[in-house]
């Protein structure tokens, strides 16, 4: 038996036990023998279960019964692509056509590096890589990623750009 006071509660009486949704009452439906329904000594019991929650999506049902439908397919820009890793090792690149119809070079193995010394930029092979801030076991597959220090025939480097996304790799000489 479902009992609707306006806006003001929404209250479903199952035998003798009392749920309630909303519980702001006027003073005015007091004397109908709501005196109990205070918001301060109110408790409310779970009526509806979230309709969100993974175990009902994963059954790909509503409370109701009813079906989750899906609004649309993923468009072509949503879809998840696999990660690019560059690898120390000959240099190797890859044109991807992305957005627009346009085309992007990205790296797969990359052995050379440009080298910013503070007045110029040198290209200089890569000997190593010695650390990764992400993970230390990106440096032990000798991956590059942007922020690695890494040991080049001019010195110590680290990269500033993203190399799996830019067909290069551009590097800051560190000072020891």
């Amino acid at each position: 038996m479902l009992f609707q006071f306006w806006q003001y509660i929404k209250v479903i009486v199952i035998g003798n036990k009392l749920y309630a949704c909303e519980y702001k009452i006027p003073a005015k439906f007091k004397h109908y023998g709501w005196k109990n329904l205070e918001t301060s000594s109110l408790i409310i019991q779970k009526l509806y279960k979230p309709t969100f929650s993974i175990g009902i999506m994963n059954q790909g049902r509503k409370i109701t019964g009813g079906k989750y439908h899906r609004l649309r397919k993923t468009r072509l820009h949503e879809r998840h692509v696999q990660e690019h890793i560059v690898i120390l090792g000959e240099t190797k690149k890859k044109t991807l056509r992305v957005r627009g119809g346009n085309q992007k070079i990205i790296l797969l193995n990359a052995n050379s590096a440009n080298v910013s010394t503070g007045k110029e930029i040198k290209k200089a092979g890569i000997i190593n890589v010695l650390e990764t801030p992400q993970n230390k076991f990106m440096a032990r597959q000798n991956r590059l990623t942007k922020g690695a220090i890494i040991e080049t025939s001019i010195g110590k480097a680290k990269i500033t750009n993203r190399p799996s996304q830019e067909g290069q790799i551009n590097a800051v000489l560190v000072k020891e």
